[in-house]
């Protein structure tokens, strides 16, 4: 049967997921890929152009699954520290059901700043990743009526960071418990910087 070519994109992207995650970035041969997803070579080379085309399209996978776990808690009329409490969970939430996705993650990192010509991808990986929280901080702030005191692309950064804490520990310990009292430090942190938006803007000196 034919298989679309949107659908054997996904199928590709899934298998080199399963396959890092088991065997490491380094075992993510195109063949190593094809043989997972059960098809050929050729199949593989229809549907992208090269394997960094396909490294690249498997950070965006992930990243769109975060952010619409993420997305799929927010509720209008929340205060914004329960927005940003619950879509962390809804992170955590994430990682714990499938930890594979962000082992390849950070692995993906770690590989493309060794790999000479590589490097852009992790910029562009952090990039996407901002990109999503920004979005995610604005949406979460217009359903809660407040505004960011400070840049969003700054609260994202921020964000960005704590998550990254949060993966690690989480994907080192498996303590969710601890993971969790970490988020409801950080909601409360990060809630701090937005204000209501009847709240005139102060000018900086």
């Amino acid at each position: 049967m034919r298989i679309a070519s949107a659908e054997r994109r996904t199928l590709l992207v899934q298998a080199a997921l399963r396959v890092i995650a088991a065997h490491g970035v380094s075992a993510a041969t195109t063949r190593a890929i094809v043989a997972e997803a059960g098809m050929s070579l050729a199949s593989f080379h229809y549907a992208f152009r090269s394997h960094d085309e396909m490294m690249r399209e498997l950070i965006g996978y992930v990243v769109d699954a975060e952010s619409t776990a993420a997305f799929a808690v927010l509720q209008p009329g929340a205060d914004i520290r329960t927005s940003l409490r619950d879509g962390l969970r809804a992170f955590l939430d994430y990682v714990i059901a499938d930890p594979g996705h962000e082992q390849v993650m950070q692995e993906l990192v770690q590989y493309s700043l060794r790999t000479p010509g590589l490097e852009s991808m992790a910029r562009d990986q952090y990039a996407s990743y901002h990109r999503a929280v920004a979005e995610l901080l604005t949406g979460g702030a217009a359903a809660s009526g407040v505004r960011w005191a400070v840049p969003v692309d700054d609260v994202a950064r921020l964000v960005v960071t704590v998550t990254d804490g949060l993966t690690l520990a989480w994907l080192a310990d498996r303590d969710a418990a601890a993971a969790v009292r970490v988020i409801d430090f950080a909601a409360d942190a990060i809630a701090a910087l937005a204000v209501p938006l009847t709240q005139p803007i102060r000018s900086v000196p």
